[in-house]
């Protein structure tokens, strides 16, 4: 019975904790010796929850607990709205009416660089143009324009 636990405890709370922490910027926007770092971390997660149990049994009982909190909480997220910006994060409005939105930046360790950077992957050439400008907890920039129009990033165009 210890794999659950340790999947439990070691991989999905810790990693979700770890991961809601780093912020919606750092997630989006990963080095190649960052996503090798991760393989590596992985891999030293995995040993801390199978404790070197190399059984079919103990990985499957560790994938079959990750899997199965991972589906409550979707279901949490889900059944309760209320628990959504806890469990999936919210959505921030970084932009308004043209202006960046100083303070929310900060929370977000966002620069006007990067900000302007995916206006212009979505063909905004000004923030003037932007009415709003959204960073969704996915670490994607959602840009209403001046006239309405509202422009959705495509899957590369996360920050």
């Amino acid at each position: 019975m210890e794999p659950p636990l340790r999947a439990t405890a070691v991989f999905f709370f810790f990693l979700w904790a770890v991961t809601r922490a780093l912020g919606k910027r750092e997630l989006a926007q990963m080095s190649a010796f960052e996503l090798v770092l991760l393989m590596v971390f992985g891999d030293l997660v995995q040993q801390g929850i199978t404790q070197e149990d190399y059984s079919v049994t103990g990985a499957f009982l560790a994938i079959g607990t990750i899997a199965f909190w991972v589906l409550v909480f979707g279901y949490i997220g889900f059944k309760f709205p209320s628990t959504r910006r806890v469990v999936e994060g919210e959505p921030v409005l970084v932009v308004r009416k043209g202006k960046p939105i100083d303070e929310a930046m900060k929370v977000e360790r966002l620069t006007l660089d990067e900000v302007l950077e995916a206006a212009r992957e979505q063909g905004i050439r000004d923030l003037g143009e932007v009415e709003a400008a959204i960073l969704d907890p996915d670490g994607k920039f959602a840009f209403i324009k001046v006239d309405g129009e509202q422009h959705q990033p495509d899957e590369k165009q996360a920050i």
